[in-house]
């Protein structure tokens, strides 16, 4: 966090109020958000008086010693709400404007699970417009928050959780001044009194001291543990150092305190529109942009009405507060009905005899889910949070892709439509959950279970592939398909929970891609950003290399098939040879080529390959500026965007170190030691001193006949050895220098 330096003196200022004459607004207010600890004074002429502390001092000489405040037990503010039919907790933090927030959930005695407050603001919020997080995490015992200080030691609270709590909501007081040592010094050529430390800055909320102070309206949970633990972490944090200006270099100085306007929490006024008829809700449902729902509640008492309209106010409210203060489609998932009793018919056609009943449709009519139940009882299953939506999301997909291939006049949007709507369901979905059998009668939701043929969902996905190989422009609904169908996240493991490796379909699909890869480039941020839709289509060489490298992965773990190596690197000298190939292409390519021998037993394949990048890119002077203009050219979501340059350097001098060292071991690639003298220099101009690279090096010119030189060399790795050098390693390096000097290598 930025750290402001504040001259807190107790100052007078002209100040405007919007107070009537009749007022007695003279006297002194607290602030409520701030446990009373910030004072406003106002006093006669329109004058103020901002007291940002109050206390005991003690005076020595020209300075003042503060007494250090008696330290709150926690500054987190927790309160619960319990539902037993909560499958999951919904979470709302408010206001989580520092990097600093960690939430942990512990099952037990188990290893607690920790987050970063931020890396889940930005998975959900990822532009960060809105103020508050909502979010879930899974039922646990305790509840851990912790906020780490550069300054300070990380504070960390434990919290018990009730057995069946279904919400919780979170906030944090910043306090003003807080427990930090604050001091002070007259200033005799100013005649001032300077009080001074580091500090944040929140909006402030005050009341009157004479009028009663108003009620928490609910009470501070107590943690059961308050630690302060420096260079606080857990298994896998990365740290976050934030630096004093945030990289500016400036760091800002204040004289005086601003006092910002507490703005009320903004919420949408979002308005559903509830058809008076079956048929419109269900062509409204069809024609919405997102994938949406049609709730329908049948009850035939009287005061059906009555409760399906307070239902349908408290929706309006949830997915207002979530648009925040714009309308969102995102979170504009279910419209609803009530039916009646024109609607007899329809419920007997659909089987739907309970009463009541709650029931949804998908944009086509037909029944998704249905549960034996009021409306009051499912209302919390209604939000796009949740796995209720994620459930009829599948159920959908099935239903869909069913009635597709049964209907031999689909048309070609219809297909595309299809089969993106089961490669974008999440992965992370409970496939052993779809076996339990279905009780008719249930008070909860029974989702309406669709058999699918493998090989005909199989034959249609060939035949759409097929029928668009001479596009001009590229579909980015079936893009998104297909590169999550070879990537095996999409519709085969979705609605069938199988994993493959590449086929021709797959193959033919990938050409489509490696086709229109530029037109794809063009189009996919638009895409990726279109209103009420969540995509996410990398550029499409490195989406393609990366599902190559998967396939390679797929056949080790035991997934039924062969590669066909033929045709894999076909693909990859189509990238490469079209100029589309870019790093990532190419480093998939070496590690796969790298796995793979020729019929002989040599790597003449990927010694071929490799040199003809490293000539182009690699060779030649100024090694590391030329690495540096590959690395400026790398796609956002190239993994070494993120380890950064180091890593993406030393991956350079590992490759060309490891396609020598592929020379050195085997006589079969003898033909290639001329050009691995080359890698092997162009390795330790990367990266110097390295005694594995010096080993390598060594033992080519030993090959070579440079003799001499070879001893010079592996003198040179067996002086660079160090402690963090393998021991085995290093008495093999030391024994290939005694194997050249006495002539036995």
């Amino acid at each position: 966090m930025r750290n402001f330096i504040w001259s807190l003196l107790l100052f007078t200022s002209a100040i405007s109020m919007s107070f009537s004459q009749g007022n007695n607004e003279k006297g002194t207010y607290l602030s409520t958000n701030k446990g009373q600890k910030i004072k406003l004074n106002l006093l006669d002429g329109n004058k103020y008086e901002l007291v940002f502390y109050s206390g005991d001092y003690e005076v020595k000489g020209d300075s003042l010693l503060f007494a250090k405040n008696v330290e709150a037990q926690t500054n987190f503010n927790l309160s619960f709400k319990v539902d037993k039919k909560a499958k999951s907790v919904k979470v709302k933090f408010l206001d989580p404007s520092y990097y600093s927030f960690y939430i942990g959930t512990q099952k037990g005695k188990e290893e607690i699970k920790y987050q970063r407050i931020s890396d889940i603001k930005t998975k959900i919020d990822p532009e960060w417009k809105q103020t508050d997080l909502n979010f879930e995490i899974e039922k646990a015992d305790f509840l851990y928050l912790a906020f780490e200080d550069n300054y300070n030691p990380t504070t960390v609270n434990k919290y018990a959780l009730p057995k069946d709590v279904s919400e919780i909501t979170i906030s944090y007081e910043l306090a003003v001044l807080g427990d930090l040592k604050i001091s002070g010094f007259f200033d005799r050529q100013t005649n001032q009194l300077i009080i001074s430390e580091k500090s944040g800055l929140n909006p402030l909320v005050f009341t009157n001291e004479k009028d009663p102070q108003p009620a928490a309206k609910t009470s501070k949970v107590t943690p059961l543990e308050s630690l302060s633990i420096a260079n606080w972490t857990y298994p896998g944090k990365e740290d976050v150092l934030l630096s004093d200006d945030f990289g500016t270099g400036i760091v800002v100085a204040d004289t005086a305190v601003a006092v910002q306007d507490v703005a009320s929490y903004n919420t949408y006024n979002f308005k559903l529109k509830i058809e008076n008829n079956l048929n419109k809700a269900i062509s409204a449902t069809k024609e919405s942009n997102n994938n949406k729902f049609l709730g329908v509640y049948f009850n035939s008492k009287k005061e059906a009405k009555e409760s399906f309209d307070l239902f349908i106010k408290d929706q309006e409210t949830q997915a207002g507060y979530s648009m925040y203060d714009a309308y969102n489609p995102v979170y504009d998932v279910f419209n609803y009905y009530l039916a009646g009793a024109d609607d007899k018919k329809w419920l007997k056609n659909n089987k739907i005899t309970n009463d009541p009943s709650v029931i949804v449709l998908n944009g086509q009519g037909n029944v998704l889910a249905a549960a034996k139940s009021d409306l009051e009882a499912q209302k919390y299953q209604f939000s796009y949070y949740g796995d209720f939506y994620r459930k009829l999301q599948r159920a959908d997909a099935f239903v869909t892709m069913n009635a597709i291939l049964k209907n031999k006049k689909a048309s070609d949007a219809d297909v595309i439509k299809a089969f993106n709507k089961a490669s974008v369901l999440e992965a992370s979905y409970d496939y052993e959950s779809e076996d339990v059998p279905a009780d008719a009668n249930s008070t909860e939701f029974v989702f309406t279970k669709t058999a699918l043929d493998k090989k005909e969902v199989a034959a249609s996905w060939k035949k759409l592939i097929e029928a668009h190989q001479k596009d001009t422009k590229s579909d980015m609904y079936l893009v998104e398909t297909i590169v999550r169908e070879i990537k095996n996240q999409g519709f085969t493991k979705q609605l069938f929970n199988v994993d493959k490796v590449l086929n021709d379909t797959d193959f033919l699909a990938i050409d489509y891609l490696i086709k229109h890869s530029e037109d794809i480039e063009n189009k996919r941020t638009e895409f990726n950003s279109a209103a009420g839709e969540l995509h996410s289509v990398g550029n499409p060489v490195s989406e393609i290399s990366n599902a190559l490298q998967l396939n390679v992965y797929a056949s080790q773990y035991g997934v039924t098939g062969n590669i066909n190596k033929e045709k894999v690197n076909s693909i990859y000298k189509k990238m490469i040879a079209s100029g589309k190939g870019n790093f990532d292409a190419y480093r998939n390519y070496f590690d796969y080529l790298g796995q793979v021998e020729d019929k002989d037993g040599s790597n003449t394949t990927f010694l071929k390959e490799f040199n003809t990048y490293f000539e182009s890119n690699l060779a030649g002077t100024s090694p590391i500026e030329k690495l540096d203009t590959i690395f400026a050219s790398l796609d956002a979501a190239s993994s070494y965007s993120y380890d950064g340059w180091n890593m993406f350097k030393d991956y350079h001098s590992n490759l060309a170190n490891n396609a020598a060292w592929t020379v050195v071991l085997k006589p079969q690639n003898s033909n290639f030691i001329k050009d691995a003298i080359k890698w092997s220099e162009y390795s330790l101009v990367v990266t110097k001193n390295n005694p594995y690279y010096l080993d390598t090096l060594a033992q080519l010119y030993y090959k070579d006949g440079q003799k001499q030189k070879a001893i010079e060399t592996q003198t040179l790795a067996v002086k660079y050895l160090s402690n963090v050098t393998e021991e085995e390693t290093a008495d093999e390096i030391k024994e290939t220098l005694a194997k050249m000097q006495n002539g036995t290598y």
